[in-house]
């Protein structure tokens, strides 16, 4: 199986009496403070544990065919070999910025992989995954982030929005393609992808509430990687955010976002239910970011190391890995079959980003005004002289 044919894939869930209080020992506070997190862990679907031990959840059930499972092993050693590579040219000089899903990558191939292809998507900027599974070619994701586009694909192609770089906004855009989805009578459905930061924002509010009062056909699936930057999710919610779709009047559901096969259950029966006429879901994928959160930050100023020494064991692929090989689902050969093939993939990825042609200079100036502006041609025309000067002064 090659590199490109992952697009052809088909996309296959007290009484009077005064008393004094008397003040809790520490470790009886704990337990109590303890308490609560381990009664919202009991909420968490999995389908596989971090050990790689398949496990059944009372409703979200899922069959897969052994050819799907490596399938999805396959996705994400290609998808987090892509992200690598993408870092790389960032720290080379290729790229301006680039966003990791490194640890994301279950919570984004589960999800991607419950889509149909009549289904519509809207990214953050950091579904890379996500947009493997559309079918997107991997090296369009990286032109805008080098400046020569304004996004590289035909959102229409792929049924994959462009990149969204404002914070929250694509949940607007989600909901109202839904609606418009609903008013056209299509049973597809809409997803829209943002993080647990964004989740704060007022335009993410806006979108539960319109998208609850209509019905409209929409899952709103949120990587809780538990960093917004540097602010932790502590400092963001008194409530796990799941349970915010409750005060809109929708179901939230938390998943296990490093169990790419809870993650597709999940999602699918998320997606069954918008397309039901049920209206919107939260989905809550509790994962972590393993990077920076794009390459301009430094995550060791406000993280801890053990922190991710204990999801590093949690790890998605490992897991999945495990499980292949236990249950003797993926032998060597393909497991090296893989390896190779995502190698491939980073030489390809390398490959074309350096031939990137330069965007044209003067295009900035163009659609600015329908029947143009003489500020504008004036900003042009000291534009261009700025730029002759660079040849004159090569030709001296």
């Amino acid at each position: 199986m090659t590199v490109e044919s992952t697009a052809a894939r088909k996309n296959t869930r007290g009484g009077g009496k005064r008393t004094t209080a008397k003040k809790a020992s520490p470790a009886k506070a704990k337990t109590a403070a303890q308490a609560p997190a381990e009664a919202e862990q009991d909420q968490l679907v999995q389908l596989l544990t971090p050990e790689g031990k398949r496990v059944e959840h009372p409703e979200y059930a899922i069959d897969l065919s052994d050819e799907e499972l490596r399938g999805l092993y396959r996705d994400m050693v290609l998808t987090r070999r892509f992200d690598a590579e993408a870092t790389t040219l960032q720290r080379q000089g290729e790229l301006g910025l680039w966003a990791s899903l490194l640890g994301q990558e279950a919570a984004q191939i589960g999800s991607g992989r419950a889509l149909r292809d009549d289904d519509y998507v809207f990214p953050t900027y950091r579904e890379h995954g996500v947009a493997w599974c559309r079918g997107v070619d991997p090296t369009n994701l990286l032109g805008m982030f080098r400046g020569v586009n304004n996004g590289g694909w035909d959102p229409n192609s792929n049924n994959f929005h462009l990149y969204t770089i404002v914070i929250g906004s694509q949940a607007l855009h989600a909901t109202g393609y839904a609606m418009g989805v609903q008013k056209d009578g299509a049973d597809s459905a809409v997803i829209a992808y943002f993080g647990d930061g964004a989740s704060s924002q007022g335009d993410v509010a806006e979108s539960f509430t319109f998208s609850a009062v209509y019905n409209a056909p929409v899952v709103f699936f949120c990587q809780n990687n538990q960093w917004a930057i540097s602010e932790p999710t502590e400092k963001q919610t008194r409530v796990p955010l799941y349970q915010r779709a409750r005060g809109y009047g929708f179901p939230g559901v938390r998943v296990d976002g490093n169990d790419v096969l809870a993650c597709l259950a999940v999602t699918r029966a998320a997606l069954e239910r918008a397309r039901a006429g049920e209206g919107p879901t939260l989905v809550e994928a509790f994962t972590y970011r393993m990077g920076a959160h794009t390459t301009s930050d430094d995550p060791t100023r406000y993280r801890p190391d053990e922190e991710r020494e204990a999801w590093e064991a949690k790890d998605p692929i490992l897991r999945l890995r495990t499980y292949l090989e236990t249950e003797g689902i993926a032998d060597q050969a393909y497991l090296d079959a893989v390896e190779e093939e995502s190698e491939t993939l980073g030489k390809r990825v390398r490959e074309v980003v350096r031939s990137m042609p330069d965007p044209d200079t003067m295009a900035i100036f163009e659609n600015v005004y329908a029947d143009g502006h003489a500020l504008v041609d004036e900003e042009r025309a000291q534009f261009a002289a700025y730029q002759a000067s660079f040849v004159d002064a090569e030709e001296n």
